[in-house]
């Protein structure tokens, strides 16, 4: 019996699609497959012009079979044009996400890595302690759910393992041992990463990239509200980030973001005030078009 009209179709098929998004490449275990079969159901519906809910309810909504098929095609459409724009949203920011939690351990072991090898003792186990949190909430979070561009890696789990075990391994050398061989032993975590990056298709220019941003956004704040000194001071981090971008490309697209940097900094110097919101909107453009095109 169908019992719905072109826009309640609309509706469920705008849910379906919604629903098998977050199936496909948000949910993990048994969630991802109950919701994806309830969108399934969902969709189905939507294409026959029929709703339970209706029946319930006792709503009538008696349609001819012939207006029905008209406006199936029609929600057929919708249907796939949500999915294809979805899945690409998805893909793109569960990516992006991924790098973003990454990073946040990155700088961690980056700072234990370079304590170590400075045989600062005081500033090692600090941030080794901070690198053990920030690595169990990454191993715990990507553990239990896979993004979409890492999905069919099945190395990716054991990867996790290994870098866990360094990592948990080295305490007792960070707190009162030969602080030069555990930063050999951290140095064994970078080729995991990167080979796991290469293998996925990631570019460690798009790690360079997320990383950077964070630090120019610091910059950006203070140029929009015309804080000179607060440029100056927030520069310093974002060129060290930049820096690594550098180290991955450096061509005239990355050019013009160190350029566009550098003329805020001189700027600011400057006491130039009134530049500060347009320069700091193209930096941001500049980065922008780099990051969407390769991050």
């Amino acid at each position: 019996m169908k019992n719905e009209g072109f826009v309640e179709r609309g509706i469920q098929a705008s849910i379906s699609a919604v629903l098998l998004i977050g199936a496909v490449f948000w949910l993990a275990g048994t969630w991802s497959y109950v919701i994806g079969g309830l969108s399934v159901l969902i969709g189905i519906f939507a294409i026959i012009g029929f709703c339970p809910l209706y029946v319930v309810l006792g709503i009538k909504r008696q349609q001819s079979v012939e207006h029905v098929l008209r406006k199936s095609s029609i929600i057929v459409v919708i249907y796939l044009s949500l999915l294809i724009a979805g899945g690409y949203a998805s893909i793109f920011f569960s990516k992006k996400f991924f790098i973003e939690d990454f990073n946040v351990m990155n700088n961690d072991y980056k700072q234990t890595l370079f304590n170590t090898g400075q045989e600062k003792r005081t500033e090692s186990i600090e941030n080794y302690d901070k690198l053990v949190a920030s690595y169990a909430v990454f191993e715990n979070k990507y553990l239990a759910y896979r993004p979409y561009a890492l999905r069919s890696d099945k190395l990716f789990e054991g990867d996790l393992k290994k870098i866990a075990k360094i990592i948990a391994g080295a305490k007792d050398g960070v707190y009162g041992g030969d602080l030069k061989a555990m930063h050999l032993e951290f140095e064994k975590v970078r080729p995991i990463t990167q080979e796991m990056f290469k293998r996925n298709g990631f570019s460690m220019l798009a790690i360079t990239l997320v990383d950077f941003h964070d630090s120019m956004e610091k910059v950006l704040d203070k140029a929009n509200v015309k804080d000179t000194s607060g440029v100056i001071a927030a520069y310093v981090e974002a060129d060290d980030k930049l820096v690594e971008v550098e180290k991955e490309a450096n061509d005239e697209e990355i050019k013009t973001i160190r350029k566009n940097l550098e003329d805020l900094l001189q700027m600011a110097k400057d006491g130039k005030l009134d530049g500060l919101p347009a320069k700091s909107a193209e930096l941001k453009s500049s980065f922008v078009k780099v990051y969407l095109k390769r991050g």
